[in-house]
């Protein structure tokens, strides 16, 4: 869990395993898109930084973050051995968000009980646009790098396996 003291950017890539020989698919909400743009990057660098090749980094943008669970379903047919899904959903005025917050989530768990693809949740629930600017390259650093070290861990995890 992100504290105001925890920086999700911090990672020891000693500790991982290398990444070069593993296929990452990214799919990635337009909604809130210097949010999602922010999460991509870091995901993206963080992948690299651990020995990914860029050729085995697929990327696919949809409309928002509902839409993230169909664009996860096929970027698994195209035998990726994680995804990431990054989304931003920011607290309005309507119950809307709860609604895309509780969706996303079913969705994303569905596909994690269903496939034998590991698909990353990285998908920031924040109240204020100024939450989601800190975990997104802010000063909390950037959660998509967290959702990047995770799915490098849970690709060994389903070779090795």
């Amino acid at each position: 869990m992100a504290t105001a003291n925890h920086n999700l950017s911090n990672y020891d890539k000693s500790t991982l395993p290398n990444a070069e020989h593993f296929r990452f698919g990214i799919v990635v909400s337009e909604w809130n898109d210097t949010i999602t743009n922010g999460l991509f990057q870091g995901a993206y660098d963080a992948l690299i930084d651990c020995g990914a090749n860029e050729d085995n980094i697929i990327k696919w943008n949809v409309p928002g973050s509902f839409e993230l669970i169909y664009g996860a379903k096929k970027m698994i047919e195209h035998r990726v051995d994680a995804v990431i899904a990054i989304g931003s959903v920011i607290q309005g005025e309507t119950k809307h968000f709860d609604f895309v917050c509780e969706g996303v989530t079913q969705g994303i768990k569905d596909l994690n009980v269903i496939s034998d693809t590991p698909v990353i949740f990285c998908v920031l629930t924040d109240n204020t646009m100024q939450q989601s600017l800190d975990r997104s390259g802010g000063k909390l650093g950037n959660k998509g790098t967290e959702a990047a070290i995770a799915a490098i861990k849970m690709a060994h995890l389903r070779r090795t396996f």
